[in-house]
């Protein structure tokens, strides 16, 4: 339970929340502000207080921000009591990653409210809301399991061979003529200019 939620219940009527409010911007040439504006002000309503960690010029699809890791990192440590954004995109790559997000913080007790979303966890219908996207989330990672296990049993009953290619490409039948020949399986594979135990491999195959 985030203390924000105490607080909202009344236990906790003189404590001041610690927000992490979080922005980020994907260029240089883009400003933060927008979103900072928007944070500090939705803050200053609920009578938070706000330490501010902005990403400039970083990419949502990068798995290291310096100052999203240095969020988490007060989070981890329990200074932070609710997470606060303008859009899901500006915190997680995918929903999987806003999932995996969302449960540290909530293991943590530091709750998560997204403005342009509507999702506010230090409220029932907020907490309802995430877990229903942690569901999906579990839904689709079940159907690409499901897919990826159906197309490798087709594959395997189709014949096709499993797994990384092979390096080298062995001629089993000279490999084979050669060894009849009574060259040992080393003078073999110099010959088809492989390791022998490349050549043991194909023969085993």
């Amino acid at each position: 339970m985030g203390i924000g939620r105490e607080k909202a219940r009344g236990r906790l009527p003189d404590y001041s929340p610690r927000a992490a409010v979080y922005c980020r911007v994907s260029t240089t040439g883009q400003t933060p502000e927008n979103q900072v504006d928007a944070l500090r002000a939705f803050a200053a309503a609920r009578g938070w207080t706000v330490t501010e960690f902005v990403d400039h010029g970083v990419s949502g699809a990068k798995d290291r921000r310096p100052a999203l890791d240095s969020l988490l990192a007060a989070c981890r440590r329990r200074q932070v009591d609710v997470v606060a954004i303008t859009k899901l995109d500006r915190l997680a790559r995918s929903v999987h990653h806003l999932v995996a997000l969302g449960r540290e913080l909530e293991a943590l007790g530091v709750d998560l409210v997204v403005l342009d979303q509507t999702i506010d966890t230090t409220t029932p219908s907020g907490r309802l809301l995430f877990h229903v996207l942690a569901a999906i989330a579990e839904f689709e990672r079940d159907l690409i399991r499901d897919r990826v296990i159906s197309g490798l049993r087709r594959a395997k009953a189709q014949g096709k061979r499993l797994g990384r290619p092979r390096l080298h490409q062995v001629d089993v039948a000279e490999a084979r003529r050669l060894l009849a020949e009574g060259l040992s399986l080393r003078a073999t594979g110099r010959v088809l200019g492989v390791h022998p135990m490349v050549v043991r491999r194909a023969l085993a195959g």
